[in-house]
Parts: C-alpha cells; sequence; structure tokens
C-alpha cells in the first residue's frame, strides 16, 4: 500500500506535515517505537509510528530523523498526545531527509493505524503470493517444479509470516519451511487431532492446540483436474491423506486468505500425486514376488527376481541383502447402521464394502518409514503389495549387525536380529496415538513381522510366519497390535486364541482366594507368586528380590497353596499359575 492511501483514510486521523512528493512510497509494515536508536529493529518500507518520548530537547530530532532514513522507512507519524504540536524541529529535520511526516491526532490511537496498515498489507501480499501458487501450479501440473512443497512453504513464510508443515498421517514431517522443524510428537499429536477431526465429518480446517501453540490443519487432496475419483467413504482415504499444518488460528481468517491456503494444498496435492506415481514400479516388484512366492514358483525363478528388486530398492547394493516380511490389514466395522462420518449409512457403506487391501498398503508403506527422518522419499526402499484384504511389504535389509544384548540365549543366532532388522514391538510405537484416532471406534490395523530370511527358498516360510504373527495380533485387544516372530514359538501364541469364558473361570478359579486375601490382609501374595515363578522357584533369588527373610517368603507360598489347593514344588501348578497370571 502507499503513504498517500494512508492519507485519504479519514478514520486514520493523518495530516501531513511535510513530504508530499513522497507519497507515493510504499509501506511494507508498521513500527511503533519511542527508543531514541530503533535502527536494530528496522528493516525498511515501516511507517514508524512515536509518541515522541525519546524527545528532550530540539537536537535530538536530527540524529533520530537521520536513523530512520539510514534505514529506509516509509514514513513517520508523530502523536499529538503528548506534546500538542509536533515540534517545529522534528518538521525541519525529516524536510531535510526528505522524510514524509504525519501528524496523529490525539483521538486517534496507535493500535487503529497499526491494525489497518497490517491488514492492507497482509492483504495485498497474499495477493501477491496467490499469483505465485497459481504460477508454481501451472508448472507443477506440466511438468517437474524444482523445490517441491519446500519452495510454498518458504512462500508463506516469507510474504505471510506463517509457519507451516507438510505431514503424513501419522505425523511424520514431510517438508517444512527453512530449517524449522516440528517436534516428532508434536506432529503426531497434530496428526491425531486432524484425523480424528476428519472421521467425525467436522470442516476443515481443523483448529488444535499442542504445548500451548494454536495449528490450524488443512487436508492435502487432489480436487483439480485430472484428480482421482473422490472416496465415497472417508475411510477410504483417511489414513493415507497428508495435511499441512499452520502455526496460526484460522477460525477468525478472511475468505481470501482460506482459498490462497486451500490453493496451496491443492500444489503440495499434485506433488502427492506425482510422488505416489513413482512408487508403481516398487509396487509392481512387490506384487511379482508375491505372486510367485504364493503359487510356489520355483526358487531359481524367485531369485531372479529378488536380483531385480534389489537394485531398484537399495542403489549401489552390490549383493543380494537379507529380507524380511511384513502383513498387514485394516478392518473396519459398522456401528449401529451409521457411517463413518457419523450420517445414516447409505447403500454399500458398511465397513465390509471398504477394499482394504488399498488403505492397509499405502498404510504399511508410511509406516515402515523411520519416523525419525524426514521428507517424503525415505521409503525408497519399501515395496508393498495388497492382495485381498491385507498388504505384504517385502523390505529389504542392507546390514545385519551383531545380535542385540538383550536376547534370549535361544534366540541368540540368526539373521533376524541384526540391528537393521524390524521389531514388531517398536514399529507402531511413533504412530499408535495418531492412527488410533484415524480408526476411531470401528476401525482395527494389525501387523505381522517375520524374521530375516536370507535365501528365496526362505521367502514362502516368512510369508506364512508374518502372517501367524498377525493373527496373533488380532487376537489382542486394541486398535493398533502388532506380533513378531519370537512369538510363535511361545505360549504367547496359544494364549490369545483361549475363549474369553474359559480365560475368566481358569483365572478366578487360581487367582481369585489370593486376591481377596491381599484385599483383607495386603499379604501380597500375587506380587510373591510372580517373583517366585520369575526366579524360577528359587528361594534364595526370590528372597534377596523381595527384600525377604527366606523364612517370610516360605510363609507367603505355604498360604499360597493353602489358599488355592495347589503345591508350587509341582511343574504343572507353576504351569497353572504361570498362565493363569498371563492371561489376567
Amino acid at each position: 500500500m502507499r503513504l498517500r492511501a494512508l492519507l485519504e483514510t479519514d478514520a486514520l486521523g493523518l495530516r501531513l506535515l511535510g513530504g508530499e512528493d513522497e507519497l507515493d512510497r510504499t509501506v511494507r509494515g508498521v513500527m511503533t517505537t519511542d527508543l531514541r536508536d530503533p535502527s536494530r529493529y528496522l528493516s525498511g518500507g515501516e511507517l514508524v509510528l512515536t509518541g515522541l518520548a525519546w524527545r528532550r530537547d530540539a537536537a535530538d530530532s536530527e540524529p533520530f530523523v537521520r536513523i530512520l532514513a539510514g534505514a529506509g522507512v516509509a514514513g513517520l507519524a508523530a502523536g499529538e498526545a503528548e506534546l500538542g504540536d509536533i515540534p517545529g524541529d522534528l518538521v525541519e529535520a525529516c524536510t531535510r531527509h526528505r522524510l514524509p511526516l504525519f501528524a496523529v491526532n490525539e483521538t486517534v490511537a496507535f493500535a487503529t493505524i497499526t491494525e489497518h496498515v497490517v491488514r492492507q498489507v497482509s492483504g495485498e501480499r497474499a495477493g501477491d503470493l496467490a499469483a505465485v501458487v497459481d504460477r508454481h501450479r501451472r508448472l507443477m501440473t506440466s511438468g517437474p517444479a524444482g523445490g517441491g512443497p519446500e519452495v510454498v512453504l518458504d512462500l508463506l513464510g516469507s510474504d505471510l509470516d506463517l509457519h507451516a508443515w507438510v505431514l503424513s498421517p501419522t505425523g511424520r514431517q514431510i517438508a517444512g519451511a527453512g530449517e524449522t522443524s516440528l517436534p516428532g510428537p508434536v506432529g503426531a499429536a497434530l496428526a491425531g487431532h486432524h484425523l480424528a477431526a476428519t472421521r467425525t465429518g467436522r470442516r476443515a480446517p481443523h483448529r488444535a492446540t499442542v504445548e500451548g501453540t494454536t495449528y490450524s490443519l488443512f487436508p492435502i487432496r487432489n480436487t483439480g483436474r485430472g484428480a482421482l475419483p473422490a472416496s465415497r467413504d472417508v475411510r477410504e482415504s483417511v489414513l493415507s491423506d497428508w495435511l499441512l499444518a499452520v502455526e496460526a488460528d484460522a477460525s477468525d481468517w478472511p475468505p481470501a486468505r482460506l482459498d490462497l491456503l486451500q490453493g496451496v494444498t491443492q500444489l503440495i496435492a499434485v506433488e502427492r500425486d506425482r510422488r505416489d506415481a513413482a512408487r508403481t514400479v516398487r509396487r509392481r516388484l512387490a506384487q511379482e514376488v508375491l505372486e510367485l512366492v504364493q503359487t510356489g514358483a520355483p526358487p531359481a525363478e524367485i531369485a531372479a527376481r529378488l536380483r531385480v528388486a534389489a537394485p531398484v530398492l537399495l542403489p549401489g547394493l552390490g549383493t543380494a541383502p537379507h529380507w524380511q516380511v511384513v502383513v498387514a490389514r485394516v478392518e473396519w466395522g459398522d456401528t449401529e447402521g451409521r457411517s463413518a462420518t457419523g450420517t445414516p449409512a447409505g447403500p454399500g457403506s458398511s465397513g465390509s464394502d471398504i477394499a482394504g487391501g488399498p488403505v492397509a498398503q499405502a498404510l504399511l508403506e508410511e509406516i515402515l518409514v523411520d519416523p525419525a527422518v524426514t521428507g517424503p522419499d525415505t521409503a525408497d526402499r519399501i515395496a508393498v503389495a495388497h492382495t485381498g484384504e491385507e498388504a505384504v511389504a517385502l523390505v529389504p535389509l542392507p546390514a545385519l549387525g551383531a545380535p542385540a544384548p538383550d536376547r534370549d540365549a535361544e534366540h541368540a543366532e540368526g539373521p533376524a536380529d541384526g540391528d537393521a532388522a524390524l521389531h514388531a514391538d517398536v514399529l507402531l510405537a511413533a504412530v499408535r496415538e495418531p492412527l488410533s484416532a484415524g480408526l476411531a471406534d470401528d476401525g482395527r490395523l494389525t501387523l505381522g513381522v517375520s524374521a530375516a530370511v536370507h535365501s528365496p527358498e526362505g521367502l514362502r516360510g516368512a510369508l506364512e510366519e508374518a502372517r501367524h504373527a498377525r493373527r496373533v495380533a488380532a487376537a489382542r485387544p486394541g486398535r493398533v497390535c502388532a506380533a513378531g516372530h519370537h512369538e510363535l514359538a511361545s505360549h504367547v501364541l496359544l494364549l490369545p486364541f483361549v475363549p474369553d469364558d474359559v480365560r475368566r473361570a481358569f483365572t478366578a478359579r487360581l487367582l481369585d482366594p489370593l486376591r481377596d486375601y491381599d484385599r483383607r490382609h495386603r499379604a501380597e501374595l500375587i506380587p510373591t507368586l510372580e517373583t517366585f515363578l520369575d526366579c524360577d522357584g528359587s528361594w534364595t533369588r526370590c528372597a534377596a528380590r523381595l527384600h525377604l527373610h527366606v523364612n517370610t517368603l516360605r510363609y507367603r507360598v505355604g498360604r499360597i497353596e493353602q489358599l488355592t489347593g495347589r503345591d508350587l514344588s509341582r511343574l504343572e501348578d507353576k504351569l497353572d499359575f504361570f498362565l493363569a497370571l498371563r492371561m489376567s
């Protein structure tokens, strides 16, 4: 905006005292100061507002105006509330330095002028940025834009002073402006807010406050020409859509700014579609290997296909790596005839009609990316296929380190335990919260992880192993569950399949007498029993761990045996107690 426009706005109460020839100067901001030297806070183009508190005598005007002129400010507006008429020495100094000078009527607050300037400047910047965004959109739809989402995020920061990040549905940062990164827990919390709001059908942008900071969340979906058809059910896309998180409260934004941000999301969506298309080769490789494995193809044929896949997934790798298989399944259940948005479900909108395979495929591609790594291309070594209602990931392990130090001796050998291998117990840790919000009360994600194999002959067994592990995870409570290959060789495999009524009856018969006694006497029989079994029935080790005398421990164990009618020296009774504690 121009200085002339401010002078022509009657509500601002400005009176020109000098600099009529400079009224076409552009105003880029506003600053209020009473410092004698405000230069460190000036960047050029500001309208400076001052109450003249810096002026002690006539000699102070010349250095103050010289500093403003040297900083390239657009003009100076002095308030009349403190001194009445503006001093002549200030008028003369502004004339010498060709700095436009305004008097501000004492009835007009500086805040009124500041608000007007900020509103006008922001509107003009938004218009300029909208033109830039439109130009980038045309470039990106016709070919590579050179810079990706970071370019438009930098524009949002420089032109509108908006800090923004592109996040995956799990909260992983895809892109950000400059060097500022969004902390992982904050990204996960924002993704959870966004997914929960989307599932309830609330209209975007969604407002969220995390760690005292307010954000506005915009879905990133391509609705322009060439976009894929919109999903008939939000559950088909909610777990795969990116989002734009803006550090601002958009609830009072004018329509023009909201439209601008919508244009930004469209621009990023085009880039998202392009990068999704780049996954086609990896998906096709995974699909070919999966079909060969499932149809029992000769190992030599599978090996040939793996040799083709390895350079694509791990460029520069000289030898074939080990491979791990991960199986995921997303299942939806309808709740009282209502759709995922809370509206009455129409024909074909039940959870069973949603194709689970593609949803699980997109989600698994995201889950297998290290959440600590930012950027969109970190999934280049992940190939995911889908068959029926499940997704199957073929994950190459480029280097397997030494066995993990905390592993049991039983599993101390084998390639599955190197540092590069995937572990079911940590795979979902960083994404459980946001995904649970997206799954809401009618969705489940279950996931199984195989051991690593080093030959084509092992892939079929790895696939079956991952599927068995997923079934173990499916038998557990919770919206997001995973199980690994280690659990297939223990009682953990069997316990989830015991019917609930049998579990309750078995644990009640053995443990309820002990719980009742503990409740009445605070005898801690249950903790004593757990520790005794964990110490393999060793009186000395158990007493030391509980900080008890051995005689006290023998008294407690005797009381357990008396209340339950069992003998803890017998293997069968120890096993029954062990299972009861695990099922309780």
